[in-house]
């Protein structure tokens, strides 16, 4: 069950060890949620972003990583407000490294940056989402073919796949399927097509969490189940050393996932 890193105080000192045990899980089920204009509306982004599981060396990573946290988790809605006072405040640290934490997060896309309204929790729409699973589907399923050409340990990603299966929440979950599709890349031997797909990982999953969150109640097997279940042949089919099958696996696994979630409009479609 993954927990949010304590943030350091602007002393350096590891303060509030007694929410150590706090998750992500646990800062939900205090019936809060976190309405409103401001990153702390109504307390409920208090509770799920000061949960701590000791302390990091970087109080900007800390802070980035509990913000990356929250934004998946649903806790900090699309559309709402950055405000860099808020946060440093609920994180206990000053405005400096809430600034560059979403400075960050603004680069990788889970942040949108105004000089007039500041910071916003970047709403996906479903143009984005298909754009974002587009590039992957051009370059994704060839290093995956090459990794496997290149008898790549998959050993890592079997870790991930069981860390995803015990998420506790969504946006353990959507890290977790990050991680994933980091591990079959990972081993492609181009440096270029690694930095590439990283440059996504943090959209990919900010639109998995969206597609998920869409969900209806009813479903007889939710997207990340489906998505599970891809994962698990992609692997088989990479540890087989069969590379086309991989590929055209993994291909089909991102092309399925924006037909479920995000599909074309249909005017569009018959163009």
């Amino acid at each position: 069950m993954m927990s949010f890193p304590h943030v350091p105080s602007s002393s350096g000192s590891a303060a509030g060890a007694s929410a150590a045990g706090a998750t992500a899980t646990g800062a939900t089920a205090t019936g809060a949620t976190a309405t409103g204009a401001t990153a702390t509306g109504a307390g409920s982004a208090s509770a799920f972003l000061t949960g701590a599981a000791g302390a990091l060396p970087s109080r900007t990573v800390a802070v980035l990583e509990a913000i990356k946290h929250a934004i998946l988790a649903g806790e900090l809605k699309p559309g709402q407000a950055l405000v860099e006072t808020d946060l440093a405040e609920v994180l206990g640290v000053s405005k400096t490294p809430v600034r560059e934490a979403l400075k960050t997060l603004a680069g990788a896309g889970l942040v949108c940056m105004s000089p007039y309204k500041g910071a916003v929790v970047r709403v996906v729409d479903d143009v984005q989402a298909r754009h974002v699973y587009d590039a992957r589907l051009l370059i994704e399923p060839e290093a995956l073919a090459r990794a496997v050409t290149r008898g790549h340990d998959w050993h890592l990603a079997h870790a991930v796949l069981v860390r995803a299966d015990r998420a506790a929440d969504q946006a353990e979950r959507s890290l977790a399927n990050r991680d994933f599709h980091r591990e079959l890349y990972a081993g492609c031997g181009n440096p270029l097509l690694i930095t590439m797909l990283d440059d996504l990982r943090d959209q990919t999953a900010l639109v998995s969490a969206a597609a998920w969150r869409r969900d209806p109640d009813h479903a007889p097997t939710p997207s990340w189940e489906h998505e599970a279940a891809e994962h698990r042949a992609v692997l088989r089919a990479a540890e087989d050393g069969d590379a086309e099958r991989a590929a055209r696996l993994l291909r089909d696994h991102i092309t399925s996932f924006v037909a479920r979630n995000f599909p074309e409009p249909q005017e569009n479609q018959h163009r």
